[in-house]
């Protein structure tokens, strides 16, 4: 008899609606699970701006501390300061973070994401599904011997020493950036990168704010993009970045104030961190390929095709040995960060960037913009996304097929990606062309309107 596990428990992390779907009850007895299957010996424990956040730590921490595990508390945070405290603190005894949040959900969301020993993802079938038929069977109830002791971190120092590690601070210019928290966790590490960096910063919704009165932080929102644009133009600003609530992701404007699409910085940064490794391999998610491929074949390094999801791309840069993989949605993901996902590495890498080669950002993307346009992620409601593929696939039969997520075709002239998401009863469709927007809008038309049958 199948076991109905609770609703919040997703296939990368926990998330759902407060109270209802996630409560500090449920986070003690998470806290226990996750002790009981994976019998760390401390844990980092953190948490993002939203209202809900400290009292579900509270819970989760207590019910860590009753599993005999030992607590390293590092308070308001980002999701990259727990992987950080994971794989950087493994002589300190931490073998593990939990960070309670929920991103770019809505305000009345809260949720978890866990890492174990050296920042490596808990998902569904890795621990998480386990965790809740435990908690749902109720095989939570052994005492332990000996309660966990619970210590806050002191500060953020070693993190961005890191943080400074990726970039010469010597050779960096005085940029004029714009910096968009939305209210989100990622302000109160600009002010202490500020310290030490050259630049100055034109702060947008900076303080954070778990009311979100500027709405939830999510720049892959169209009109989520207009305030960061206005504000480069009006401070003629070198670039604009922002990011999502806990700051996993990071999104760019160049001087113009032209929104970037998160594809283009793949193979930007992927050449960018080639030069410090020749022939390194560079991992790339398939819903947009061809711009990442041809600019890491042409520095010299081998592009490695892997199946989107934080998850799938950590474990197969660990397979690969590969220093960097990126995804077109704004995820950046390094070997020398744990294999992990960070929204501060890769803005500090473009300022350098731009720092040393004395050029803007528009001129580095642009051509290759030109080159390869692309639709944008569009996303439709579908009640039966599997006959939709398969309709999909018979229109375009001619095509050459991957099936590595979802189903990706490849003509001469245009390619494009449909995949189910992981999470919503959606489509997901990516476009792209050589050269040709006229092509790539009538694909992209052609497409949406056999989803939409």
């Amino acid at each position: 008899m199948s076991i109905e596990i609770p609703a919040c428990f997703k296939a990368y992390d926990i998330r759902g609606r407060v109270p209802d779907e996630l409560n500090p009850r449920l986070a003690r007895n998470i806290g226990r699970a996750f002790a009981r299957i994976f019998q760390p010996r401390k844990i980092a424990v953190g948490h993002d701006i939203r209202l809900s956040s400290p009292e579900l730590t509270d819970a989760l921490v207590a019910g860590l501390l009753e599993s005999g595990v030992n607590v390293l508390r590092l308070g308001l945070c980002g999701t990259e300061e727990i992987y950080h405290a994971a794989f950087s603190l493994e002589e300190q005894g931490v073998d593990g973070g939990i960070i309670v949040t929920a991103s770019h959900n809505p305000a009345d969301y809260n949720g978890m994401k866990f890492v174990t020993k050296g920042a490596r993802p808990v998902t569904g079938e890795g621990g998480l599904r386990e965790m809740a038929e435990l908690i749902v069977k109720g095989e939570l109830s052994q005492p332990v011997v000996k309660s966990g002791t619970i210590t806050n971190a002191p500060n953020k120092d070693e993190y961005i020493r890191h943080l400074l590690g990726y970039v010469d601070v010597s050779q960096l210019v005085p940029l004029k950036i714009v910096v968009n928290n939305g209210n989100g966790c990622a302000a109160p590490v600009v002010d202490l990168l500020e310290r030490e960096l050259p630049f100055s910063f034109v702060k947008a919704y900076h303080e954070p704010d778990g009311t979100f009165p500027n709405g939830v932080p999510n720049p892959l929102l169209p009109e989520k993009r207009d305030e960061t644009a206005r504000l480069v133009r009006e401070n003629k600003a070198d670039m604009g970045v922002a990011w999502d609530g806990d700051f996993d992701r990071c999104f760019f404007w160049d001087e113009k104030g032209n929104f970037i699409e998160g594809y283009y910085l793949v193979g930007l940064l992927g050449i960018e961190l080639l030069q410090q490794n020749p022939g390194a391999k560079i991992l790339h998610d398939p819903r947009l390929t061809w711009n990442t491929r041809e600019l890491v074949k042409q520095a010299g390094g081998e592009p490695i095709l892997a199946q989107t999801g934080h998850a799938f791309i950590k474990e197969r840069m660990r397979q690969e040995d590969a220093i960097y993989g990126g995804e077109m949605s704004a995820h950046h993901y390094f070997k020398s960060f744990g294999y992990c996902d960070s929204g501060m590495i890769p803005w500090l890498l473009v300022a350098s960037l731009l720092s040393r080669k004395k050029v803007t950002l528009s001129s580095l993307v642009t051509e290759r913009m030109a080159a390869y346009p692309v639709s944008g992620e569009i996303n439709n409601v579908v009640k039966n996304p599997d006959a939709v593929i398969a309709r999909i696939e018979e229109r375009f039969k001619d095509g050459e097929k991957d099936y590595t997520d979802g189903l990706s075709v490849s003509f001469p002239t245009f390619r494009f990606n449909v995949r189910k998401s992981n999470t919503e009863p959606l489509l997901r469709l990516n476009v792209e062309s050589r050269g040709d927007v006229a092509l790539m809008e009538e694909k992209t038309a052609e497409l949406l309107e056999i989803i939409k049958q």
